[in-house]
Formats: structure tokens, C-alpha cells, sequence
């Protein structure tokens, strides 16, 4: 088990287990095997859109998408809270020409699954160059995501 602040609990296995398979099946841009990392009540969150996406097939497609959409995309650091249960995942990568910064903000169950995802960019230019991307080839399956 590993440990965030001094005074915090140690990290659960079973999340340090989920954030090892996140790791590699996001090198392999393999959102389909996801699931097991999912719970039920899984819930995406993104930095475009005031509303959130629940369910499976939605954080599927957008987390798919996006990792064709990000070129040179890396995780710099890791920040846990103080129950283990949630992680800030630091990260680079470029969206065409623009360079951006985020987090991808995880909250997980005791089991390890994924409840929320949320995902936070700046700056403005490269986070309007990420919605202008996604949009477009988000566009064919908004069906999938609860659009009218």
C-alpha cells in the first residue's frame, strides 16, 4: 500500500490496483476494457460541458475520443486525498498546435471502481481547440451521449 500526506489513511490496494490497468489501458487507448474499472454509478465530468455524462458507453466513447484527439499526452504527478478514495492525476498534451495543462480527477469506491471522472484544461485557447475537436468527431454519436 502507498501513502498520500503524513497524516493521511494509506491508499486502498484495490485503487492503487484500478490506477495500474487505468495506466495501461490508456497507453492502449483500450476504453473497451474498461468495465471493470466502472461502477454502476460512474459519472464523467467534462471541462466543455455543464452537464455530466453518466454511464458506461458515454465515458467509453469520450475517454476513446479524446485520447485520438490529445498528441503527446503525459502524466506528471499524482496527488491522492487524504481517504485514499481519490486521485489527481496531472497531465500535458497537445491539441493540434495548442499546448494544455489539466487534471483528470478520479473518485473510486472501496472496491477500487471508478465513480466520477472529471476532467479540468487550461488555457482557454487550447480548451476551446480540445471542444472544437471532440465536437466534431463526438458529433455522429450524441445519441450515445443524451443529446436532443
Amino acid at each position: 500500500m502507498s501513502t498520500s500526506p503524513a497524516t493521511a489513511q494509506p491508499v486502498p490496494a484495490a485503487v492503487l490496483r484500478s490506477l495500474a490497468v487505468w495506466h495501461d489501458i490508456l497507453t492502449r487507448n483500450a476504453m473497451e476494457e474498461l468495465d471493470p474499472l466502472l461502477s454502476d454509478e460512474i459519472v464523467f465530468r467534462s471541462p466543455v460541458a455543464f452537464t455530466p455524462y453518466p454511464g458506461r458507453a458515454a465515458i467509453k466513447l469520450i475517454l476513446k475520443t479524446v485520447n485520438t484527439v490529445f498528441s503527446q499526452f503525459e502524466y506528471h504527478r499524482t496527488f491522492f486525498s487524504e481517504d485514499g478514495l481519490s486521485v489527481t492525476l496531472e497531465f500535458s498534451a497537445n491539441v493540434g498546435d495548442k499546448r494544455v495543462k489539466g487534471v483528470d480527477i478520479v473518485r473510486f469506491n472501496a472496491d477500487g471502481q471508478m465513480l466520477e471522472f472529471e476532467v479540468m484544461v487550461r488555457p482557454m485557447s487550447g480548451l476551446a481547440a480540445l471542444a472544437e475537436q471532440m465536437g466534431a468527431k463526438l458529433a455522429p454519436h450524441a445519441h450515445l451521449l443524451g443529446a436532443k
